[in-house]
């Protein structure tokens, strides 16, 4: 019996030890704060447009004829009005030297009908005729010299050729692409704005825009003109901006995003790291002198550059828990850095004994 008691008493001993030796309570989060600040947000519309010339043809061949001459080189300048290819053309100029005989010939049977008619040896309506004859020689030597025109391509305005694809000597139908002028003095970006957002563009309004080919760089230029009418199929209104391009560093096709700028205001702003979801609300935790969390429900605005706008819910200057908040839940006590003693801070575990 003796036996069984000692045994008794050293076990519910060994439990005891045991339970207790691991037992502590858990520290109360550490959490950092901060007072509730202003910045400045301005609402934004993000699109992504595609880069057009100011100016853009493609001059075609007007008529199937051989290609007597080039006179632009790859992605050169070319004045406005500056010959860009002849076509073969001397048949009609063999033409036009027969309608211009023409023209002399009946000039001069008209002056003598007149001289006849002065005599009386001629009738008005001989005169008539040959008027008549004279004006369809003129008309007649007219057509070949506007037909051997058509054969002279010319640029309608100053810009820069593109590749040349064909060669003198060769053959093109009526239609074939010859050259590609572009004025890319200024560059039109078009875009398009959903119709939600329609309120805040308007003709004038400054955007930035970058390409990926240069990076961060930022072209700016402004709002020109908006389409009075709206897809119907995708809801949105297409929008055209005009950049300056003096360095013709921008080329037509390029993809470009496009950033509008509007309604710049100063509001409350908390980071973005101190706000907590629950559903399609959100939240932020508030100290008090108590240091138990204080979940407070908060209307947010725009998100930029890595805080939030806060509309409504808190007041400029309160303080919130802006990191740890993940440790923490509505009235579960906190500590703030401030609250730790300096010694306890850098105080090393006391080493226990035997």
């Amino acid at each position: 019996m003796r036996y069984l008691g000692v045994t008794c008493v050293a076990a519910l001993f060994l439990a005891a030890c045991g339970n207790g030796g691991d037992k502590r309570e858990r520290p109360a989060p550490l959490v950092e704060a901060k007072p509730v600040g202003q910045a400045t947000f301005s609402d934004a519309v993000d699109a992504v447009g595609t880069a057009l010339a100011n100016e853009q043809v493609i001059l075609s061949a007007p008529v199937t004829e051989r290609i007597t001459a080039i006179h632009f080189t790859d992605g050169g300048f070319v004045p406005r009005g500056a010959i860009i290819a002849t076509l073969a053309q001397a048949q009609e100029r063999a033409e036009l030297a027969a309608a211009q005989a023409r023209v002399q010939e009946s000039g001069l049977q008209l002056t003598r009908v007149k001289a006849l008619k002065d005599r009386g040896f001629a009738t008005n309506a001989s005169v008539e005729n040959q008027i008549a004859v004279a004006d369809e020689a003129r008309a007649t030597a007219q057509q070949a010299n506007a037909t051997i025109g058509d054969r002279i391509i010319r640029a309608p305005f100053a810009g820069y050729a593109s590749l040349r694809t064909v060669s003198a000597g060769a053959v093109v139908t009526a239609g074939t692409p010859i050259a590609t002028i572009s004025d890319i003095s200024r560059i039109k970006l078009d875009f398009t704005v959903p119709e939600t957002q329609l309120t805040s563009i308007r003709e004038g309004q400054s955007i930035v825009a970058m390409a990926s080919a240069f990076g961060d760089k930022p072209f700016r230029g402004t709002i020109a003109t908006i389409d009075p009418v709206i897809d119907p199929t995708s809801r949105a209104v297409r929008v055209r901006a005009i950049l300056p391009n003096p360095d013709k560093a921008l080329k037509p096709g390029m993809l470009m995003t496009v950033r509008i700028l509007s309604r710049e205001r100063t509001a409350m702003a908390v980071p973005e790291l101190s706000l907590v979801g629950d559903g399609e609300d959100r939240y932020v935790f508030v100290v008090n002198d108590d240091r138990k969390a204080k979940r407070v429900k908060v209307v947010t605005g725009t998100h930029q550059n890595g805080v939030v706008e806060i509309i409504s819910g808190i007041s400029p200057g309160q303080r919130i828990v802006t990191e740890g908040v993940v440790k923490l839940s509505d009235g579960l006590p906190f500590r703030l850095a401030e609250d730790t003693p300096p010694a306890a801070k850098g105080a090393a575990p006391a080493a226990s004994g035997h």
